[in-house]
């Protein structure tokens, strides 16, 4: 193979439309957009618009809403604490909070604090203090010897700080 004898596969290229060059290349005159009107014109763009009819947007009702003041936890797994005390990123012996999960790369960011789930198995022996945890969760590490204390999140200590209005 020499690089003067190079192609590209048959078919794998197509030839431009040459819009508005003459009836004899069948896009001439109106060039595929029919016959005056709105939309042969150029700049146009009718979002959302029915003709007339009322918009599936007004037709359907608008439910819920998003609450302002939900907390949002950073989840943990039981599995991936023990992953990461077993990969040595996680020293089982002193206190793990939010600030040593985030250090380790246990998790991304603490949000409003950190919650435990019980997916997977913890075997060593730990000291949690998190956010919030699953009855399961402080069962299992209470069975592995281990003490999960929760903490108040941070949203909550804020707004009874707050003077009342």
């Amino acid at each position: 193979m020499k690089l003067n004898e190079i192609r590209d596969h048959s078919g794998a290229t197509h030839s431009k439309k040459r819009r508005g060059r003459g009836i004899g290349s069948g896009l001439g005159k109106t060039g595929g957009r029919g016959h005056k009107g709105q939309k042969s014109r150029s700049g146009v763009a009718v979002a959302m618009f029915e003709g007339g009819q009322m918009p599936i947007y007004r037709r359907l009702p608008r439910r819920g809403f998003n609450n302002p003041s939900r907390l949002s936890f950073a989840i943990v797994n039981l599995g991936r604490l023990q992953q990461a005390i077993d990969d040595k990123k996680l020293d089982a012996k002193k206190p793990i909070d939010a600030g040593v999960l985030k250090a380790a790369g246990v998790i991304r960011r603490e949000l409003d604090g950190v919650r435990v789930l019980a997916r997977g198995e913890l075997t060593t022996k730990v000291d949690l203090r998190v956010t919030g945890a699953s009855k399961s969760a402080v069962a299992a590490v209470e069975k592995a010897g281990g003490s999960l204390t929760l903490l108040a999140p941070p949203a909550a200590t804020e707004a009874s700080e707050r003077p009342a209005e």
